[in-house]
Order: C-alpha cells, then structure tokens, then sequence
C-alpha cells in the first residue's frame, strides 16, 4: 500500500495545499514477485473529507481506512478543509467548494491512475465532511456517482446553528446562503430542477449524538425527492469509534472491486522450512 503525502498549488485556494492519498498500487504477487498492477489500470476513488478541528491525517490516524482500502483495491484523497464546511468561502481565495469538487479531482486524476467514469468516483466525509460530501455530492453530481455522509453536520446552516469557529465569514448571512447551491436542500432542488441523476447516497448516524434528528430529516429530504438512499442508525456517539465501524460498511455498500490479494507488510509468507 503507498502512502502518499503531497503538496500542490492550488487555484481555488490560491496557495500551496496538502493531501494524504492511499494508492493501492503496489501489490506484489507471491507467484510471480512482480507488482499485480496491471498496465493502464485505473483506481476507483474516495475523495474522503475530514471534520471540523481536524486535517488531511485524520481519517489514516482515526480509522483503519487504509487497510480496508488496500483490500478493496480502492484509492483514497484525503484533502484538508481547514475549517471551511467545504464551501465557497465570502472571502478571496477560499473556494473550497470548487476545491474538492473540481479542482482536487481534476489534478489528482491527472496525477495518478485514478478512473474518470461517474460511476468510480466516491465523495464521503464526517461531521463537517459529511455536510461537505453531502453539498459537494449533489452540486457535482456529474462527477461523483456515490456519496457517504457519516454523522453530517447538516444543521449548520440553521438560524440557531452555533458559530463555533467563523461560520458566518463562510456563509454570510444564511438565510440569503440557504438560496443558493450552498445548502443541500438549494443544492438538491437544482439538481431535480436541470434534470441530473441523482447520486446513490448513503448516511449514518449514532443514536446518542445530538446531530441525529437532522440526519433524520436530510434522509427524509432525500427520499421524498426519490434518491436511493441507504440510511443507517446503531449505537455510538460523534466520535472515533462509530466512524471506523462505519467507513468499513461505507467500503462494503460501494461498488468496489474483489480483493486481488498479493503481498504486503502484514501478509508475507513464512519461509519454506
């Protein structure tokens, strides 16, 4: 499994941007001692977005999304978000809208053997990610065919929504911001409105955090405007935990491809005795 850390100039933010990408691309055979990779292969991809607070790091150090990607022969892009909501921010040179849900695909796409089919490429996230991955899911929908929103901080945009770190220079005032492609439900309506195919969507949420009734009402949302959607609630709070359980069945509810196998730092043959 390669681990890639990388730095590239962004235009949508206008400065230099890190990213964490998993790149399933070094398997080697036990058959042949040679990398499986097969000339012109090209990865299904996880654009996968991190919370509030956190950065690029979070979903390697967090989870155990690196080695369930290895096992699904999925690539992984993980950008950081600052604490952006992964929106197009009202001041200059802050686009993180355009930032993950163009641009990042377009560079990485030309960086690294990653598919350019709708039907390959994933948008996903928690909390603030999952606002993110939701927004950036429906506004891109010609890009990204499926879209896994965990424990979204949906209520963002609400009147009583608390500012917890300068919302406000992102949305402006949010009852102007929730008519526009902003806001899910804005973001939805233009979809239907312009006759685009509506991602396959998934959402989960814990019983004990305090984001659950308006992960219900989104669901609801959803479904009334006809998405296939598959809804998930268990035990667990906003934390750690419930989102490693959770991007594993994320990785099984994708259309991801059989485990090729082949060896790696924890699967090596023993010596023939």
């Amino acid at each position: 499994m390669a681990l890639i850390q990388m730095n590239y100039l962004s235009k949508a933010l206008f400065r230099t941007v890190p990213v964490q990408i998993i790149l399933p691309a070094d398997k080697i055979s036990f058959e042949t001692m040679d990398y499986r990779m097969e000339k012109g292969k090209k990865f299904k991809t996880l654009y996968l977005l991190h919370g509030l607070l956190g950065n690029y790091t979070d979903w390697v150090s967090g989870t155990r999304i690196q080695r369930w990607a290895e096992e699904k022969d999925l690539a992984v892009v993980m950008p950081s978000g600052d604490n952006a909501f992964y929106v197009n921010s009202i001041t200059p040179n802050n686009d993180y809208g355009e930032f993950v849900g163009k641009e990042l695909v377009e560079i990485t796409r030309r960086m690294f053997p990653l598919s350019e089919k709708r039907e390959d490429t994933f948008i996903g996230g928690l909390s603030m990610g999952g606002f993110g991955a939701l927004r950036n899911g429906l506004k891109y929908s010609e890009t990204f065919g499926y879209i896994a929103a965990l424990s979204g901080a949906l209520q963002i945009m609400d009147d009583d929504a608390d500012n917890l770190a300068g919302e406000h220079l992102l949305f402006g005032d949010v009852r102007e911001a929730r008519k526009t492609d902003k806001y899910p439900k804005t973001a939805l309506e233009n979809l239907l409105k312009e006759g685009r195919t509506l991602p396959h969507i998934y959402m989960a949420c814990g019983l004990s955090d305090s984001l659950l009734t308006v992960n219900r009402a989104h669901r609801d949302m959803l479904k009334q405007a006809g998405a296939d959607i598959y809804y998930e609630e268990e035990p667990g709070g906003h934390d750690w935990d419930f989102w490693d359980r959770q991007i594993k069945k994320v990785l099984d509810w994708l259309p991801l491809d059989e485990d090729q196998g082949g060896m790696n730092s924890g699967n090596v043959r023993a010596s023939e005795q």
